[in-house]
């Protein structure tokens, strides 16, 4: 299946559904990888160009309905913070120093921590996201765990260290 024939159509037609050359090239593009991963589902003898166009169609519905859903979030979130105050300056150097420390963790036990601990993901999601057993992903948190309190404590814990 050789797309390079059908570039400036699909070119065209991107600009006319973004208004924009830059995000236009980039749905393109995107087009391009998309139909290069799922060239399976193209039967041969069927029109490859309205194959094609479908595909800049529907990445392109799919981007503005991903758009507008952030834009939804934000103004939520704008919303709910509109009546919080500002953080003192005794819990920005906290939480800066938490940020430190949790930065300063192997990617390993960073990557456990932000999934479980921020992004709320159960153990068992985030050990198949992360493609690694659940006893794994136990020893990495409880590591994690461990490392964090003992740059909020300042008191080293056997067999655990920040990388810097």
């Amino acid at each position: 299946m050789d797309i390079s024939g059908h570039l400036a159509v699909l070119r065209r037609y991107a600009l006319v559904l973004t208004r924009e050359p830059e995000r236009a090239e980039d749905l393109v593009q995107e087009t391009a990888l998309r139909a290069l991963e799922g060239g399976r589902t193209w039967r041969d003898g069927h029109d490859l160009r309205k194959w094609l166009l479908a595909i800049v169609h529907n990445t392109h519905v799919s981007r503005c309905r991903r758009q507008r859903t952030e834009r939804e979030a934000e103004a939520v979130l704008a919303l709910q913070s509109a009546g919080t105050q500002a953080p003192n300056q005794a819990d920005r150097v906290t939480l800066g120093e938490t940020m430190n420390a949790l930065m300063g963790l192997p990617e390993e036990q960073r990557a456990v921590l932000t999934l479980v601990a921020i992004d709320g993901m159960s153990y068992r999601d985030a050990a198949d996201c992360l493609g690694i057993p659940m006893g794994t992903l136990m020893s990495r948190l409880g590591r994690a765990r461990a490392a964090l309190r003992a740059a909020a404590d300042q008191t080293p814990v056997p067999h655990l260290r920040l990388v810097r």
